[in-house]
């Protein structure tokens, strides 16, 4: 009996293990032929096979109008690609490069992302993790050259640009008004403004540089105005001075005059940009002038539009007995949309289309209060063509160095002009230890 019983037990393991199998087996084979009877989609005219939905991250840095002029544009992809979710993240201007870095390095960057251009772009170009665009279905010749040439390396492309960003002074005209003050024409004029509205308890200049770069655009307006764009020029490509140019040590001398002066607000290291303390200086009256990037109209419609009606720009002032031209402009070519490489590159390419195509140039220029990369787009909005216009007539325009440089030397740079305007460095030091670094990383 005990045999018996034994038997029956293992009969039934057995047939256990037989179902077991078979239900494997037509898994298997029902998995199998999913694979084998995968859709085909179209993606902007090219065919790519996909097995279900597909998602992209995208990443970008600006609020307000400009989100909603990217995230309609986005809205436009998903109609046109309905296999397709976007995830859109908007990350503030502070902490995005910080972020970008750790993604790249970790290896899970986002499939479309904001970029610069310049020697930020050309590191993770460099690296083998940005998508080359160069062969794609990409009509190049609807971006103006200069701008689309900042994402340019070896003939290569690595990103379409949608934004020109000059960097103005924005100002309050009824307090200039109030203080008998014209727009400065020369750099002289720009101090006696300074020594006016001191006197009668304005805040000349509002400054908000705990990350650095909002002081970096006086290093630069002033050594071009005083040594000429060639200076940069010169210093970049190494073809005659470097960092250490007198310009540099000059500009770095008027920055810390107008510290001493009294040009700023008080404490104004420490202030951060994208929490807004600065630019509550300007809509309050408290102060008067804001050297900015055409981000301050984006940002000034969305937090407080009635400023708008009272506000005026101007570019940076020539410098009396200076080689720059008063209409070189410093600006930068933002956003400048780049893929990483993944398995859905098409995709994030005709997303990029999208976000610079004709459709979103036109929104941007006409409700952002910034001029576009993009050729034939015509505004209707004031500071817009104000800006185009200076663009247009504008000798040469240089983008910001932190963007151009290789990102060791452009921290280095932020990093030298912020002790300047704390005074704790010397002007010549500041020189000598940029021009010691493009010596290691340029030479």
């Amino acid at each position: 009996m005990k045999r018996n019983l034994l038997l029956l037990i293992v009969s039934l393991l057995l047939a256990i293990f037989l179902t077991a199998c078979g239900s494997g087996s037509e898994e298997a084979a029902s998995d199998q032929n999913n694979e084998d009877n995968k859709d085909t989609e179209e993606v902007g005219g090219n065919e790519e096979t996909v097995a279900g939905d597909v998602e992209l991250d995208f990443w970008f840095i600006d609020p307000g109008v400009k989100q909603e002029i990217y995230m309609e544009a986005v809205a436009r992809f998903e109609e046109k690609n309905p296999n397709v979710k976007v995830n859109a993240l908007q990350i503030p201007n502070d902490d995005y490069k910080q972020r970008m870095v750790v993604s790249m390095s970790g290896g899970n960057p986002p499939d479309v992302f904001h970029s610069w251009g310049g020697g930020w772009l050309k590191e993770f170009v460099e690296s083998d993790q940005v998508l080359d665009l160069t062969n794609e279905d990409i009509d190049f010749d609807q971006y103006y050259d200069v701008a689309l040439a900042n994402s340019t390396y070896d003939d290569k492309v690595f990103g379409l640009p949608l934004g020109l960003s000059p960097f103005f002074f924005y100002y309050n005209k009824e307090i200039f008004a109030d203080n008998g003050l014209e727009v400065p024409e020369t750099y002289d004029d720009l101090l006696n403004a300074i020594d006016v509205l001191k006197a009668n308890n304005v805040i000349p200049i509002a400054l908000a540089n705990q990350t650095k770069w909002p002081g970096a655009f006086y290093l630069m307006y002033l050594a071009d105005r005083i040594g000429g764009s060639e200076v940069f020029e010169s210093a970049y490509h190494r073809t005659g001075g470097g960092f250490d140019h007198e310009a540099y040590v000059q500009a770095g001398e008027y920055i810390q005059e107008l510290v001493e002066r009294g040009a700023f607000n008080p404490g104004f290291n420490g202030v951060p940009y994208d929490a807004g303390q600065g630019r509550q200086l300007i809509y309050s009256g408290q102060a008067a002038m804001m050297l900015m990037t055409t981000g301050f109209l984006n940002n000034m419609r969305d937090e407080f539009p009635e400023f708008e009606e009272r506000m005026g720009v101007f570019t940076f002032p020539g410098v009396t007995g200076g080689k720059g031209d008063p209409k070189m402009l410093n600006a930068g070519a933002a956003p400048v949309w780049s893929a990483t490489k993944s398995e859905h590159s098409k995709y994030a390419v005709e997303l990029i289309k999208e976000l610079t195509s004709a459709e979103t140039a036109q929104a941007y220029v006409d409700r952002s209060g910034a001029p576009v990369a993009i050729v034939g787009v015509e505004s209707q909005d004031p500071f817009v063509r104000e800006a185009q216009q200076m663009i247009e007539e504008a000798s040469s325009i240089v983008f910001p160095y932190d963007q151009t440089l290789p990102p060791v030397l452009g921290e280095l740079h932020k990093d030298t002009v912020q002790e300047l305007f704390g005074l704790t460095m010397t002007p010549e030091d500041a020189a000598k230890a940029m021009e010691e670094k493009a010596k290691e990383i340029l030479d």
